[in-house]
């Protein structure tokens, strides 16, 4: 298509938008959100590896297109509803939930138009903003959801003055969504200080972005360009960047191959190939190279390793696959019970813990790697009992378990457990003589006789609560919602941060060590606790990714 023809095309188009093209405006704008998951996954207030906002948001798109690819109805509130349908069963992590919540109100505003017009779209955003504010219990403004806002009044305001040009509407939009951005940090302290923007704001700001580019037939751009992020509006506190994190997405497909050739480019090719995908590891020399890498678009790494040289032992595994093969092999043979628990976890020791605690069925996940409503379903569906608690162990999975209740014929009850030693709380006081309505109290009462310190190393370098925070340095958070604690040795860094948690008042520490650490470490770092402090203390391998001990004080 030529300039002129392109021009004309925007030109009809411009009118209104059918159900097809609303379909492929979103299918653009998940592309482009795609190609900047690893610099959102890094706006995090705290400078911890493990950022998700980006991923979570990613994949419940993932989710919602899919489901739109599979039908072909042209009617826009047809489209529109696949799409609603897609985003919640795939919705992950708090930015997913708000996005499957974006799109039941976007439906609700459309109200069953066959095309999306200028004024249909502001009405769509606007119930789109209410339905997000609706969904969650103490709505936080700073957030995507001021954003959404942001953008659904500009709309609106855009539509009434020009009701028929749903491509100016859109711009004007996104526009606005661009400086609500940039303006989180003054409505959000927590961000001013950190000296970022809102990761969910940022996100969906991306996703707009792209669906506009779409409809304005910016397809080089789409093609070839990058979303460029948002800084904040306020100026950085002293030494603080927003630098990208190498954070894995645990989805997709996993590839392992051997790559025989002759003078390969070893630094060239990994450079290269960490554009295409996650959690890269590769080694070798000029002549063979072995390749580990997580991809969406396998085809993509094969094309172009087969021009670096001869590919042989080629392995790809659909990690979505993996997972539904670990949740059946948890249903064999599963002995009936008058109430099921099911938990999430992360780490084959933390596993065996919850397995010997009473767990029914353990869905694999937790930072990074938040599961979708459709999982935590399908986990709630196998467990054998109508009855059934749910203990997300996890802030950003709370949200996402609360949906599961309307999506199943089972009696659901979310305890929410925010933090992994909450959880093990929880089902230390489940009583199997008791009901579902009682063990729900008491479960829920056992939160607060727990406190959770997660030691993990700093990613960037920083300043939260007047403490400067050098990168690679450990860091002390305490119940995922304060960092207390900073330095270079581990041991000093536990100490500090159990002084600060009063663990004078404690009667028993627990300190699950994660996978990168060694057991004579733990050990070593008890018996110094235990001297230190007159306190009893155990050690329990949890073999926890990224963080190298998650500590419990009851």
């Amino acid at each position: 298509m030529n300039r002129h023809e392109q021009s004309k095309g925007r030109g009809m188009e411009a009118d209104s938008v059918t159900g097809q093209r609303l379909k492929e405006m979103f299918n653009a704008g998940t592309a482009w959100l795609e190609k900047c998951v690893p610099e959102i996954n890094a706006i995090n207030v705290f400078p911890i590896p493990d950022g998700d906002t980006g991923s979570n948001m990613l994949l419940t798109m993932h989710s919602a297109m899919e489901e739109a690819h599979r039908s072909q109805d042209g009617n826009a509130s047809s489209v529109a509803q696949t799409i609603a349908h897609g985003a919640l069963m795939g919705a992950r992590g708090n930015s997913g939930v708000i996005l499957s919540q974006f799109w039941k109100g976007f439906v609700k505003g459309l109200n069953g138009n066959k095309s999306l017009t200028s004024e249909s779209l502001a009405k769509a955003l606007l119930e789109a903003s209410q339905a997000a504010y609706e969904g969650l219990v103490n709505p936080v403004e700073g957030t995507m959801l001021t954003v959404l806002r942001d953008s659904a009044h500009a709309a609106d305001a855009a539509a009434k003055s020009n009701s028929k040009n749903v491509i100016k509407t859109l711009t004007i939009a996104v526009e606005a969504a661009k400086e609500s951005v940039a303006n989180t940090p003054n409505l959000l302290p927590v961000l001013y200080e950190a000296g970022v923007v809102d990761a969910g704001g940022q996100g969906l700001y991306v996703l707009l972005e792209g669906a506009l580019y779409y409809l304005r037939g910016e397809n080089d751009t789409l093609k070839h360009g990058k979303p460029r992020l948002i800084p904040t509006s306020s100026p950085l506190a002293p030494g603080i960047t927003q630098m990208p994190a190498e954070v894995e997405v645990p989805y997709g497909y996993c590839m392992n191959f051997l790559l025989e050739g002759q003078d390969l480019n070893l630094k060239k090719i990994r450079e290269n190939l960490k554009k295409k995908g996650q959690s890269l590891v590769i080694t070798g020399n000029g002549s063979k190279l072995r390749v580990h890498i997580h991809s969406f678009k396998p085809g993509e790494i094969i094309d172009y390793a087969t021009k670096q040289g001869v590919l042989h032992k080629i392995k790809i595994d659909n990690m979505d696959d993996q997972y539904a093969a670990f949740i059946k092999m948890q249903r064999k043979n599963l002995p009936a019970v008058d109430t099921a628990i099911v938990a999430i976890a992360s780490g084959e020791g933390l596993f065996k813990l919850f397995r010997s605690l009473g767990t029914t069925i353990i869905v694999p996940g937790g930072q990074t790697m938040n599961p979708s409503v459709r999982e935590l379903v399908e986990a709630v569906d196998s467990a054998p009992s109508n009855k059934v608690i749910l203990l997300p162990n996890n802030k950003n999975i709370v949200v996402a378990a609360s949906q599961v209740q309307s999506l199943t014929s089972k009696n659901v009850k979310v305890v929410p457990t925010k933090t992994i030693p909450q959880g093990i709380s929880a089902l230390l006081s489940f009583n199997y003589d008791m009901g579902l309505e009682d063990n729900v109290s008491a479960m829920e009462e056992a939160l607060n006789r727990v406190k959770s310190i997660e030691i993990t190393k700093s990613v960037r370098k920083s300043q939260i609560n007047g403490m400067n925070i050098k990168k690679g340095e450990f860091i002390a958070v305490l119940d995922d919602k304060e960092l207390i604690a900073n330095g270079k040795k581990v041991k000093d860094v536990v100490t500090n941060a159990l002084e600060k948690a009063e663990v004078k008042n404690a009667e028993l520490v627990s300190i699950y060590y994660g996978a990168e650490t060694k057991p004579a470490e733990a050990q070593k770092i008890a018996d110094e606790i235990q001297n230190e402090f007159s306190v009893e203390v155990e050690t329990i391998q949890g073999d926890q990714p990224y963080y190298n001990y998650i500590i419990s004080l009851e």
